[in-house]
């Protein structure tokens, strides 16, 4: 029998990466000023929201909407999937991205993060006592400047180093003190391994390093972006997006932005290599954007988001394949507009699937910016 795709997922604006302009100024970050405004209901109500089914999208259903305030991004369960850690800014809080915790079910919101500088891309320990997240506090204590979009759309690739915290965002500590960029920051199942992107040998590749940020090895050395990695459930393999380019006038464009501490996310393919870097494969080759991949439970698929249907390039989507470049699949249809990518994330393999039937309820544009995330939790494990 065809299952229901997705029994709990987090889908978020941004895939973990370089992030987007800060937003218009507001008032000095402070966690203790969020937590106050969390109690006080100042960005609407928490909790999970129902947000309707489509006929069309037979694979995706109960979805939830998580989040009513701010820009909210780059979700990541917790090891039980009881929470959720992801990077939000949030109007008269913070001026851009710092790094929040809640419960699966939207509430409980926390600020863990310093409140200061940009943060990205956070992740839970497997214990769930411990969090990983990058940040530029230590280059300067304020938002780093947006990019020149003179030159096309560019990500800035800022000062970012990558640290770890107990869960309430205490006992902080820096792993990587490398000039540069250092981030995409991702945890091995068991919690031993971090992979991560670095600009550290002048281009940006993938690199591993001990958890507590010994015995840093590379990954990946073809000229390009190389970055976006996650691990597959067993800790075998990761996965990735990467473009290699080949044209001399090509590579002498992304060198040169490189120096800027810029790289131009247009056209990315997922790729797949064993956890120690070898047995490299590319699995799409499509010549579009194809952000966010992540493993499906069964280690035989991927999920990612794409504008592989989109000839302007601004609508993105959802698709599954196999890591052989078989089977492609469109799974979301829902219209994101001007939004660089969605992430799509599975939660840990105890939930089971739902078998896959007509959704009822009537079809909804889904508004730019939005935050979702399809809860289904019924306990049992992967089917």
């Amino acid at each position: 029998m065809r299952k229901s795709l997705l029994p709990l997922i987090a889908v978020l604006v941004a895939a973990c990466g370089p992030a987007n302009p800060e937003p218009p100024a507001a008032a000095a970050d402070s966690g203790a000023a969020f937590a106050q405004g969390a109690r006080t209901g100042a960005f609407g109500p928490e909790g999970a929201v129902p947000f309707p089914d489509r006929v069309d999208e037979p694979r995706l259903r109960n979805l939830r909407k998580l989040t009513h305030g701010g820009e909210n991004a780059e979700a990541y369960f917790s090891a039980d999937a009881s929470r959720l850690i992801f990077q939000a800014t949030r109007p008269g809080i913070n001026r851009c991205d710092q790094i929040f915790t809640m419960n699966a079910d939207g509430s409980d919101v926390a600020m863990v993060s310093t409140g200061k500088g940009r943060t990205t891309c956070a992740f839970f320990f497997p214990d769930g006592k411990r969090i990983l997240y990058s940040s530029t506090h230590l280059a300067g204590p304020d938002c780093p400047p947006p990019p020149d979009y003179s030159q096309g759309y560019v990500w800035p690739l800022d000062d970012y180093d990558i640290f770890t915290a107990d869960a309430d965002g205490s006992n902080l500590r820096r792993l990587t003190d490398s000039p540069g960029y250092d981030a995409e920051a991702t945890l091995s199942p068991d919690g031993s391994t971090i992979v991560f992107t670095s600009v550290r040998d002048g281009d940006l590749d993938i690199y591993l390093m001990n958890a507590d940020g010994s015995n840093v090895r590379r990954l990946t050395d073809d000229v390009g972006y190389d970055g976006g990695p996650f691990f597959s459930a067993d800790g075998s393999k990761i996965v990735y997006r990467a473009h290699h380019p080949t044209d001399p006038a090509e590579i002498a464009d992304f060198k040169r932005l490189l120096r800027q501490g810029l790289v131009r996310p247009s056209h990315l393919e997922i790729w797949v290599m064993d956890a120690d870097g070898s047995n490299k494969r590319q699995v799409t080759s499509n010549g579009a954007a194809n952000f966010a991949p992540f493993f499906h439970p069964d280690g035989r698929r991927i999920l990612f988001s794409s504008n592989l249907h989109d000839p302007s390039g601004r609508n993105f989507d959802l698709y599954l394949i196999g890591i052989d470049g078989s089977g492609l699949e469109r799974v979301h249809l829902r219209r994101l507009r001007r939004l660089p990518h969605v992430h799509p994330r599975w939660p840990p393999p105890r939930l089971r699937l739902q078998p896959r039937r007509r959704p009822r309820g009537r079809n909804q544009r889904l508004h730019r910016r939005l935050d979702r995330a399809a809860l289904r939790q019924d306990g049992g494990r992967v089917s």
